[in-house]
């Protein structure tokens, strides 16, 4: 088994807490992990990208060869396009369809969008929405992790427990709304 997955989006968006989580839950159910992670001016909402690895073997690199990435997990619409060259050709692209237009000229938004539901497994998640019926927008990233969960090679209770392993230093409060996040990530996915 082996599920190489990239993850992407800006700065703050939390990439680096996603891929955290979801290498911790593949460790805890006894996979191989590696990552790598670029930062291209991520504290000014520049891109961020993180390599992820999963496998039940050695895993000898960190960096995910272009055409073989079983996933594209995206917190932002025009990142989920910018390393389609990683996708295998059965690999699927989950990505949040709220822009982040921090540059003058951010494409129009539907036209990304149209670009994303042209390709052959796609699954668009409207995070912020679902982020703020949890309770914080600040929890778009936990939706995301939602949504990529049927994906994963761990179960989602072992997801579950990292979420609330991350979020417990900061109170139940920001727990409850990161796992009612998670959750609701996973709910929507299901309904695409």
């Amino acid at each position: 088994m082996k599920c190489d997955i990239i993850l992407s989006g800006v700065g703050g968006q939390g990439v680096l807490s996603v891929s955290a989580i979801i290498a911790s839950s593949a460790m805890q159910e006894g996979l191989a992990v590696k990552q790598s992670e670029v930062h291209g001016m991520s504290q000014r909402g520049g891109a961020v990208l993180a390599n992820l690895r999963i496998s039940d073997k050695p895993i000898a690199s960190d960096l995910i060869p272009r055409g073989t990435a079983a996933l594209i997990l995206s917190m932002e619409p025009v990142e989920s396009l910018r390393y389609l060259e990683y996708l295998a050709a059965d690999g699927t692209v989950i990505t949040a369809t709220n822009p982040v237009t921090n540059i003058d000229d951010y494409p129009p938004i539907e036209s990304i969008l149209d670009q994303v539901r042209r390709l052959p497994h796609a699954i668009m998640i409207d995070a912020e929405k679902l982020a703020r019926q949890a309770g914080s927008a600040r929890a778009t990233n936990m939706v995301m992790v939602g949504a990529a969960a049927h994906l994963l090679p761990v179960p989602f209770a072992t997801i579950e427990h990292f979420v609330r392993t991350l979020f417990a230093p900061k109170g139940e409060r920001v727990v409850d709304i990161n796992v009612k996040a998670l959750h609701a990530g996973r709910s929507a996915a299901a309904a695409s």
